[in-house]
């Protein structure tokens, strides 16, 4: 967390695409409710190699107190831990980071707020109990789902459009104790017990609102509980076919509003509301 004063906070999204991003909004309404000066702007940086360069100088403004915090986003979130002096033990683990920060000795530290945001979003949405969960994908955002659904004893499988990252993600957070599994989602879903499934995929994601991660006329687990990472549209084709299907099936806004709420305490020190986070998400979302 910064300790030094600060009169103005200069913080910022790294990512590619960024520009239909809800951060600028959500972290601005949150520096009005703190009472601070400060600004949050958009740092559209090409996937690496093409933006190495890029991100490295970013970077080392940062270092040099030009920035005072940043969010890293997709296709960022695996690829910067190589750019930072440190990470927080749940950064480490996950192996992906969505949260820069520089400390009190002028390191920078990468922080993951996303298994957080995830973990809250779905008590308060979620009523059964930990269960069998489907994951789609095994990407970075993957890897925060994988992080949170397992401390809380979750039995996880993983499914993946490419079957050796599924695999390689499993077994990196697979132990005696917990073991995890990947195979294809048309294998698993179709087992009676499957409770929750989480899309951590950009299918489906503004401007592509008519792509979806399920396979076309594959059945949905009858019990299972819907959590689509996606905020924008608020009601994704998955989320969509889902409750047609009888299933109850949520967005990522809460998700969202959370891991934003905890990078902004991170940042500042102030702790604001999550209901301010969401709040401006969604009028953002309404114009």
């Amino acid at each position: 967390m910064m300790c030094a004063v600060i009169q103005t906070y200069h913080l910022g999204l790294i990512g590619w695409p960024v520009e239909h991003s809800l951060s600028p909004v959500m972290h601005k309404a949150a520096l009005q409710a703190a009472g601070l000066n400060g600004d949050y702007s958009l740092f559209p940086i090409a996937p690496l190699p093409a933006g190495e360069a890029e991100l490295f100088r970013l970077v080392d403004r940062m270092k040099h107190g030009d920035l005072t915090g940043l969010n890293v986003t997709i296709p960022h979130k695996q690829t910067v831990c190589a750019f930072l002096d440190n990470l927080t033990p749940a950064a480490r683990t996950i192996g992906a980071v969505n949260t820069v920060f520089l400390n009190s000795n002028g390191q920078l530290w990468g922080d993951n707020t996303d298994w957080s945001g995830f973990r809250q979003d779905l008590a308060n949405q979620y009523e059964g109990q930990s269960g069998l969960v489907q994951i789609l994908g095994a990407g970075g955002a993957a890897r925060a789902i994988v992080y949170s659904l397992m401390m809380d004893g979750w039995q996880i499988n993983i499914s993946s459009r490419r079957p050796d990252q599924a695999k390689q993600l499993a077994a990196e957070f697979s132990s005696a104790h917990h073991p995890v599994s990947a195979f294809p989602v048309e294998q698993f879903s179709l087992l009676p017990d499957v409770t929750l499934i989480v899309n951590t995929t950009p299918a489906g994601m503004s401007p592509d609102i008519h792509s979806s991660p399920w396979p076309v006329d594959l059945p949905f687990p009858r019990r299972a509980f819907i959590y689509d990472l996606i905020y924008n549209p608020a009601e994704t084709r998955l989320m969509s076919v889902a409750r047609s299907a009888g299933l109850t099936a949520v967005n990522g806004l809460g998700m969202l509003a959370g891991q934003a709420a905890r990078a902004f305490e991170i940042w500042t020190g102030h702790s604001i509301p999550i209901d301010v986070f969401q709040q401006a998400a969604c009028e953002r979302i309404s114009l």
